[in-house]
């Protein structure tokens, strides 16, 4: 089940006041910068650089996600691994909220987001 509308425009206001905090200075985004979607129940963060083969193309990195589960009302938060694969982050499992997620990535005291 998607989000409804207002749940959206909640993501979407905290997903701003983020990427204001966060994206590179905008001189350099053409090279480094900082995106994010929505995908079913979760919300997905991402770095773009340029394709190494072709500097014309856009590659996004995947850098955490958080997945909200409606039953408990929580959101689960994710890093990806060197095998592409989503695992449960160590430190925070779940969130209460989604600014509560975003904090631990901002923090990355295990430095499984930013490396």
């Amino acid at each position: 089940m998607a989000f409804t509308a207002r749940q959206t425009a909640d993501i979407e206001t905290a997903m701003a006041d983020f990427l204001a905090r966060r994206r590179p200075p905008e001189e350099i985004r053409d090279r480094l910068d900082l995106g994010w979607r929505i995908e079913g129940q979760s919300v997905v963060i991402f770095s773009i650089r340029p394709s190494w083969r072709d500097a014309s193309q856009k590659i996004e990195e995947p850098v955490a996600k958080a997945t909200y589960v409606r039953i408990v009302n929580r959101w689960k938060i994710y890093w990806q691994r060197a095998d592409l694969k989503w695992h449960s982050y160590p430190l925070l499992p779940t969130a209460a909220v989604l600014d509560e997620f975003l904090a631990e990535v901002e923090e990355d005291s295990c430095c499984l987001f930013w490396g």
